[in-house]
């Protein structure tokens, strides 16, 4: 620890000297009242929720209705991730690649010590111990993160395992990763002038940092989300991405689920979907077709390694679920919503006069008066949302009824499928499984979703989200590409079977074809039965189609000649697709790898066949 820190420490005995260290230069630069160290013990919570009741950024809900709930309302400002102001400081420029923002490492460093300068003045630095999956397991990682924010550590003690349990493992010499977060708004300026708290502190100015080499994280100025909960997006995926290329293993954006088929058997899936495609609502899968059980393992994030048997292994490196509040509904996600009736922090929400909360698509009918997520009167005549987009709920996932009993297994769970799925109104069939892990993988880079608004860009235009990973990807997608392909030729025969789906198909009117949600489980289960060797299935260009009679469609009723619609392959439509992934290609230069290639020549021969 720098000798001239003006503050106690007050580390734990356990507290090794080089995070004393490290959290004493923190403290030199950021000059904070008091240092505290989180132990995740309950008392801890009553605090610091009861001191945020104090100073206005938690108001408690109706304790009858939804004990142990609070409503948080955010800056207008600060409501959502901020990609603009994301940065991958690597190196080489060429090591961030073209779709992350680069930033020179030894620069913004400067600008992270000018900014950081000062920026705890009268707050309290909290220093927070975390595992990144569960204590102890082979796949799991520590960390410890800074943040002069209650909001911060009260979601990151929901999000993570959080607290001494962490602590003692990086005590006994385990590898951590360190993380610093301001919200950027002093209470105490240099001179030792003093203003008031407020209710949302956070900073117009905002950096989201991240140091490939040296695996650190600085974030400053929001108090938000994935900007602030750094354990999240910033160390989950865009560090931990970085990590797995290095160790050989894979930290991917997403959702895992336990599904058992009526015979009693285990099948293990992942799932990559881009934003609006259902992710969440596949994470907690009602089935529709009898006999089958689905249960959460993950909602958002997987980490991903190879187990001594040589099969691939995934843990959901989280302990809660940050979840996007509008459009959850009893018809949508009911599992969701019955997990957020106790100890749920609800942030941007609106607020009914009994003390509940609302947002758009909860009810059919909105209530007659809420107060809205800026804290003003609202009624259904009103111009603006009562909840912002983006509104958030952050809750345990032990809370969701679907939750598996494996879920916090060290091991992990056997992967037997990977799905990639994006949102398509045309060309991409129901469910399609790859011809092999390298057309897989270009399935997973090419994954993209129609634009479906003027103010998203050109109606219909394709938005490339390779992996779901465009933002969130530590290093150059090309090169992650090819560490895809190169854990491919380590697992082998062994390897996850990779299937497309695309639930979002539409008619000439407009209308969509497929009636999703717990029907989603149809397609799903033929895939399953694929691996299971039970059903065979019939070539095509985007990859091995169902044989329709296989699909189970009992007490399913669709249109004269819809399921034949939801498999309509078109030639020509597909040649021009391959023209545009041939220019998407050319972004990453001679990066891409060379079995990408191939396999959009091989789709182009599967075109010529079929025409």
């Amino acid at each position: 620890m720098a000798e001239d820190t003006a503050v106690a420490l007050n580390a734990p005995e356990n507290a090794p000297e080089s995070l004393k260290q490290w959290v004493g230069q923190v403290a030199d630069l950021t000059q904070p009242d008091e240092i505290y160290w989180v132990t995740g013990e309950p008392e801890e919570k009553e605090r610091l929720y009861a001191q945020m009741v104090e100073t206005g950024t938690l108001i408690p809900l109706n304790q009858d209705l939804r004990p142990g709930c609070y409503l948080a309302r955010s800056a207008p400002s600060d409501v959502a991730r901020v990609e603009a102001r994301t940065f991958i400081c690597s190196a080489k420029e060429e090591d961030a690649g073209p779709t992350n923002n680069w930033a020179d490492p030894e620069q913004m460093r400067e600008t992270l010590a000018e900014k950081f300068d000062g920026a705890m003045r009268g707050r309290t630095m909290y220093v927070i111990p975390f595992s990144m999956g569960p204590l102890g397991g082979n796949i799991s990682k520590l960390g410890i993160e800074i943040t002069d924010s209650p909001y911060v550590v009260a979601s990151m003690l929901i999000m993570t395992r959080a607290g001494n349990p962490a602590l003692e493992l990086i005590a006994a010499g385990e590898y951590w990763v360190p993380a610093v977060h301001s919200v950027g708004y002093p209470l105490t300026d240099a001179e030792g002038n003093r203003r008031d708290e407020i209710a949302w502190p956070c900073n117009d100015e905002k950096y989201i940092t991240h140091f490939p080499e040296s695996r650190e994280i600085w974030s400053y100025g929001s108090g938000y989300g994935g900007n602030a909960l750094l354990g999240k997006k910033c160390y989950a995926l865009r560090i931990a991405s970085v990590l797995a290329r290095d160790e050989g293993w894979l930290a991917e954006h997403m959702l895992i689920l336990r599904i058992t088929s009526p015979e009693g058997r285990n099948f293990h899936l992942t799932a990559a979907f881009p934003s609006a495609t259902g992710k969440t609502n596949l994470a907690m899968l009602r089935p529709t077709i009898p006999g089958w059980k689905v249960e959460t393992i993950g909602d958002d994030i997987a980490w991903m390694r190879p187990g001594a048997d040589g099969r691939l292994y995934a843990i959901n490196p989280e302990a809660g679920f940050f979840g996007v509040a509008p459009g959850t509904s009893e018809k949508t996600n009911p599992t969701a919503l019955h997990a957020l009736g106790h100890d749920t922090i609800f942030t941007n929400v609106a607020l009914t006069d009994d003390g509940d909360i609302w947002w758009e698509g909860m009810t059919d009918e909105p209530p007659a008066h809420l107060i809205d997520w800026r804290g003003n009167d609202w009624t259904p005549e009103s111009e603006t949302p009562a909840a912002h987009p983006n509104s958030r709920f952050t809750v345990a996932a032990g809370q969701a009824e679907s939750i598996s009993p494996v879920w916090e297994d060290p091991a992990g769970v056997p992967v037997d499928v990977i799905l990639f799925g994006g949102r398509r109104a045309t060309n991409v069939p129901l469910i399609s499984e790859s011809y092999s892990w390298e057309h897989g993988v270009f399935v997973g880079a090419t994954v993209s979703s129609e634009q479906t608004a003027a103010a998203e860009g050109t109606v219909g235009e394709l938005r490339r989200d390779p992996f779901a990973m465009l933002p969130f990807c530590g290093y150059n997608m090309a090169d992650y590409w090819s560490h895809w392909l190169k854990m491919g030729e380590e697992l082998g025969d062994k390897a996850p079977r990779i299937f497309q789906v695309n639930w979002f198909r539409k008619d000439e009117d407009g209308n969509f074809l497929w009636p999703g949600f717990g029907d989603n489980s149809r397609p799903i289960e033929w895939a399953l039965r694929r691996v299971a060797g039970q059903v065979e299935a019939r070539d095509a260009i985007s990859g091995r189609l169902p044989n329709l009679e296989d699909l189970n469609l009992e007490g399913l009723e669709l249109g004269e000649g819809v399921l034949e619609q939801l498999f309509a392959i078109d030639p020509q439509a597909w040649a021009k697709e391959a023209d545009l992934t041939e220019e998407y290609f050319k972004m990453f230069g001679d990066k891409v790898p060379e079995q990408l290639l191939q396999q959009l020549s091989e789709i182009r021969s599967r075109i010529s066949q079929s025409a």
